[in-house]
C-alpha cells in the first residue's frame, strides 16, 4: 500500500508499505477522506523528536475493511469514524478517567506518534470497539472526518473553560482549533466571545461560528483591547488555541481572578512557558490553568456525530483545499507555511 511518511526531521515522502493486520480486537479501515493538521507539521520539525518511516495523519474517516475475531459491534463494510486519540481503555489512566492519557503522558495519542498514522490506503485501529464510531445517516464523510480532532479539541477547549452562561471568553487564535473552540463557546451559551486573529478569512469564519468581537493583534495589545472590550473587568475564561508562550501569557493577563484558561494549544517550540507574575495574583488569584489532549473514543465521536447530523455545526466551513492522497505532499508543503489562506485542507483517497 502507498503511506504518506516521514523519513526524518524536515523530510517525507510517499511510499510502499505492507498492508497493516488487526489483533483479536483491533480494525483495519480504508480511508475515504482525511485531513491534514497543522500538529503533523509540527512532528516533522521534530516536535516530538525524531521519526524514522512513520506515517502520518491522525484525523480520518473511511470504510472498516477487515476485523479482529473479538470486535463485536463492527464489521466489513461498516462506515466510520475514528479519534486522533485512540486509548487503550483498560489502562489504569483510562479507568481513573483520564484515557487519552493512557500508559503514560499522552499515551493514547498512538497516531503518528508511536505507531503509523492515518495517511495511508490501510490503516490499523487499536480496541476497535472501544474507538471506532458509525457515521449515522445524513452525514457526510466530509462532515464526519472533523470530529477526529477539530470538533473534539475545540470543544473540549470551551467545555473545559467553565464559561457560565452570558458569560465572557476570549479565544486566542482562530486556526481551525479555535474557530471549534469559538463555536464551542457558543454552543456553550456564552454571552460575549472575543476572537483574536489577524487573518482576514479566519476572522470572517470566526464571525460564522459565533464570535460578537474581533480583536487583531497588529492593531494594538490584544490585552489592552480585551480589557477594554469587558470594561477592564477582564473575563471569565480564556481560550489558548495557538500553542505559544506569549498568547498562554496574553490569556492570564485577561481572565478575572476566579476564572479559567484552558489551553488546547500544541505547545511544539520551547522548554518553557512563563506565568505572568502580578496578573497571576502572585500565585493566588484562584485562576485556574487546565488543558486537556483531543478526547478520543466512542462516545466522544458519537456525541460529535450526533451535532452533526442535527445541524448544529457545519465545520466543512473550514475546508480551504481540497487534494487527491497523489498530491498529499503538495497538501503538506501548503498547510506548513499556511500558503494561499489555507485553514484545512481535505485529502481524498477514493
Amino acid at each position: 500500500m502507498k503511506a504518506f511518511v516521514m523519513q526524518g526531521i524536515g523530510e517525507t515522502a510517499i511510499v510502499e508499505k505492507e498492508r497493516p493486520e488487526p489483533g483479536p480486537m483491533d480494525a483495519i479501515l480504508k480511508p475515504t477522506v482525511g485531513l491534514i493538521c497543522t500538529s503533523d507539521c509540527h512532528t516533522v520539525h521534530g516536535a516530538i523528536g525524531d521519526r524514522d518511516n512513520l506515517t502520518l495523519g491522525h484525523e480520518v474517516v473511511g470504510i472498516v475493511d477487515e476485523v479482529g475475531s473479538e470486535v463485536e459491534d463492527f464489521m466489513a463494510g461498516d462506515r466510520v469514524a475514528v479519534g486522533a486519540i485512540t486509548p487503550d481503555w483498560n489502562a489504569e489512566a483510562a479507568q481513573e478517567g483520564h484515557p487519552s492519557q493512557s500508559n503514560g503522558a499522552l499515551g493514547g495519542w498512538k497516531f503518528a506518534n508511536v505507531k503509523d498514522g492515518t495517511f495511508a490506503e490501510y490503516v490499523h485501529v487499536n480496541d476497535a470497539d472501544g474507538n471506532l464510531a458509525p457515521i449515522p445517516k445524513g452525514v457526510t464523510d466530509h462532515q464526519a472526518v472533523y470530529t477526529a480532532d477539530m470538533l473534539s479539541t475545540g470543544f473540549a477547549g470551551a467545555e473545559n473553560a467553565d464559561i457560565p452562561m452570558g458569560g465572557t471568553v476570549a479565544i486566542f487564535a482562530q486556526g481551525p482549533v479555535g474557530l471549534m473552540a469559538t463555536k464551542g463557546a457558543a454552543l456553550q451559551g456564552a454571552g460575549q466571545i472575543i476572537a483574536v486573529e489577524t487573518r482576514e478569512n479566519r476572522k470572517e469564519l470566526a464571525r460564522v461560528y459565533g464570535a460578537t468581537d474581533i480583536v487583531d493583534f497588529q492593531d494594538g495589545d490584544p490585552v489592552a483591547q480585551i480589557m477594554d472590550l469587558t470594561n477592564d473587568r477582564g473575563v471569565d475564561a480564556a481560550i489558548e488555541a495557538l500553542g505559544a508562550d506569549e498568547t498562554l501569557q496574553n490569556c492570564i493577563e485577561v481572565t478575572k481572578p476566579g476564572g479559567t484558561v484552558s489551553n488546547v494549544g500544541y505547545h511544539g517550540e520551547g522548554e518553557f512557558r512563563h506565568i505572568p507574575r502580578e496578573e497571576w495574583g502572585v500565585g493566588m488569584s484562584e485562576i485556574s490553568i487546565v488543558n486537556d489532549l483531543c478526547p478520543g473514543g466512542r462516545v466522544r465521536i458519537s456525541r460529535l456525530l450526533r451535532l452533526l447530523q442535527a445541524g448544529k455545526v457545519d465545520p466543512r466551513k473550514m475546508t480551504t483545499h481540497e487534494f487527491s492522497f497523489d498530491e498529499i505532499e503538495t497538501a503538506f508543503e501548503m498547510m506548513d507555511d499556511k500558503r494561499d489562506d489555507i485553514i484545512k485542507p481535505l485529502i481524498r483517497f477514493d
